[in-house]
Order: structure tokens, then sequence, then C-alpha cells
């Protein structure tokens, strides 16, 4: 799980910005980011004035900033420290916003693009919303297990092949559901929210209260069916080419 000095490290760059759940925007960016990085085993996130940066150390993706508080200056700041193709921005403005992209495309210079529409997504983990687990099909089998602070839940085919599969980073009371995947041919079976309520389930017992994730637009409505809440969406940008 995330230490309580990585909690201090994400709230030293934390920014003021009214929302919902009666809560600043930049928590629940903050959450989302402490448990991201405990599931995808990434560095602590290092504060910045615009918000927080964190290595990655894959190939399609070296590193990213996260950006709070969005501002055109902030932007550019962050895009400034990102000049070779594998860092991503992740742009969080002011308000929440539904479609920032033309607002952070905007000031943006060449050699940068989007990736799919981003949903910032919340929901309390109350007991009773965890303990029942939806039927699986006939002849599909669901595991869980937790490791390294990171809850992972996969759904096996009646032939023994991975069928769907999902995890969600632990950190404190937090968790932070991650790289949720039915495959092609397991498809329009429910088996995206066996996983979702897997995890959840897993989590709360694990001791988190709450959960938050990114979304795209298709997980976006499985999501919302399940009683999370859209925050706001952001921009998920990355590098196409190195800046000379």
């Amino acid at each position: 799980m995330a230490s309580s000095s990585l909690t201090a490290t994400l709230n030293a760059g934390a920014a003021d910005i009214d929302a919902a759940l009666g809560r600043p925007l930049a928590s629940v960016v903050t959450d989302w980011v402490s448990g991201w990085v405990v599931s995808r085993q990434a560095s602590e996130p290092v504060a910045r004035s615009w918000g927080w940066t964190i290595d990655v150390g894959q190939v399609d993706q070296v590193a990213r900033h996260v950006v709070v508080d969005a501002d055109e200056r902030r932007v550019r700041q962050a895009a400034d420290q990102a000049r070779a193709e594998g860092w991503w921005l992740k742009v969080f403005l002011p308000e929440p916003c539904e479609e920032p992209e033309a607002q952070v495309g905007s000031w943006l210079g060449p050699g940068w693009a989007f990736d799919a529409a981003a949903f910032l997504m919340t929901v309390d983990l109350e007991p009773a919303q965890t303990t029942a687990a939806r039927a699986l099909p006939h002849g599909y089998e669901l595991r869980t297990w937790i490791r390294g602070g990171v809850v992972r839940a996969l759904v096996a085919a009646p032939d023994g092949s991975l069928a769907a599969r999902g995890q969600a980073g632990l950190a404190g009371d937090v968790a932070v559901p991650d790289q949720i995947r039915t495959f092609p041919a397991h498809q329009r079976r429910g088996l995206g929210s066996v996983v979702m309520r897997a995890l959840q389930r897993e989590a709360r017992t694990a001791g988190a209260t709450r959960a938050v994730l990114g979304a795209s637009p298709a997980g976006r409505a499985l999501y919302e069916s399940l009683g999370w809440r859209t925050v706001t969406g952001f921009a998920s940008i990355y590098r196409t080419t190195a800046d000379a």
C-alpha cells in the first residue's frame, strides 16, 4: 500500500478546487494518482508546482505529468518537461468539464496527440455495495488474490483460457481499479461487472472505503451502471515526436 509519505507528497501538490462530493477536485485526483502508481508499480509521484511527475518505465509510456488546476501556463510548463516520445500528460481543468480537449489542445504546440476521452469517476465502498456477487455464466470461474498492494481478479473461461481480468491498487483507504478488460470472444456476458464487483468487494475487505478510476467512454457506461459517479472529464495526451 502507499505510504503516509506518498500521501503527504501528493497532498503537497494539490490545489483547492471546488468539485463534486464536497471535496476538492485535486483531492480526488490525488486519490487516483496514489492508487494508480501502486497498480502499475510506478515511481512515487514527484510534486511539481502544477501537479506531479511519475516515472512509469514502459516503452509506450516512459513517464507522465499530471496537471491539476490547469491553465495555459501550467500546461506549457509541464509540456516543456516532456520533450521525448513516450511522455504523457493527464490534464485536469479547475472546474469539472465534460470535454476538455479543445481548451487544452489550444495550449499545446505540434508533436502532441490526444488519446481517447477520459473521465475521473468515484464510488463509496459501502459493505452493502460490495457483498453481492453477480452470477457467472455456466462454466466460468472467478479467482481473486492480493499481492504487493494490488487486488487482482481473473475470470477463466470453461476451457481455462483468460476471459476477463482487472486489478486495483490499494493506497490506504483508497482503491483504484485499473486495466479492466473482457476479451472479445467473451464480451456481452456481464464479465466486466463480475470483475468490477469482485475488485470492489476485495478492496473493501482490505480496508478501502472509496474508489477512484480513470474511465474510457465505454468503461464509463459500465461503471455508472454499478453506481459510480463521474467527477470530471480530463485530457489524456501523448508525445508523438521529440521536441528538438
